[in-house]
């Protein structure tokens, strides 16, 4: 689990991805072994992935965001599927889900035009019997997990304080 430190140090690079562990050290008031030890601690359990720059498909020319629901035919365990989805680099994301289709698909394309031809390819992988899309309109909260990991402590905190009374 993290603590608030960790939530510190997370949201700290998270703004500024490019600062050093000495100048995360100075900012969070805590020795650089600290935040290095800290950091490795992170990396290992898997709560931080990597610290790969975070890249806007709409300045590489893909402006156009859609929501793939797409449907698997029966028996199928979808990983033809998603093996098939990993060979479209317009596919950003792809999830299982539970209701009405059985993968969400998140999908950039260079134009509503373009976006045909995505969808095409995604309907030709194995197993999917349907797809139903939808185009995003604008952004309203892009990808953010800082809030996460502040809700995260803020919960084992009070957990904490409910044990001792």
């Amino acid at each position: 689990m993290v603590d608030k430190l960790d939530a510190e140090l997370i949201a700290l690079l998270a703004a500024e991805p490019r600062l050093g562990v000495f100048e995360a050290s100075r900012r969070l008031g805590v020795a650089r072994g600290t935040v290095q030890a800290r950091l490795d601690r992170l990396q290992r359990s898997g709560v931080v992935r990597d610290f790969a720059p975070a890249i806007d498909p709409e300045l590489l020319g893909y402006p156009v965001t859609a929501f793939v629901t797409a449907e698997l035919a029966a028996g199928e365990d979808g990983e033809a599927a998603v093996e098939h989805l990993r060979g479209i680099p317009e596919v950003l994301e792809a999830h299982t889900i539970t209701g009405a289709g059985d993968l969400m698909i998140r999908a950039v394309a260079r134009s509503n035009a373009d976006l045909k031809r995505v969808i095409g390819r995604i309907v030709g992988a194995p197993g999917i019997v349907r797809t139903s899309t939808v185009i995003a309109l604008a952004t309203a909260i892009p990808h953010r997990t800082v809030p996460l990991v502040q809700a995260a402590v803020a919960a084992d905190d009070d957990a904490t304080k409910e044990e001792n009374g």
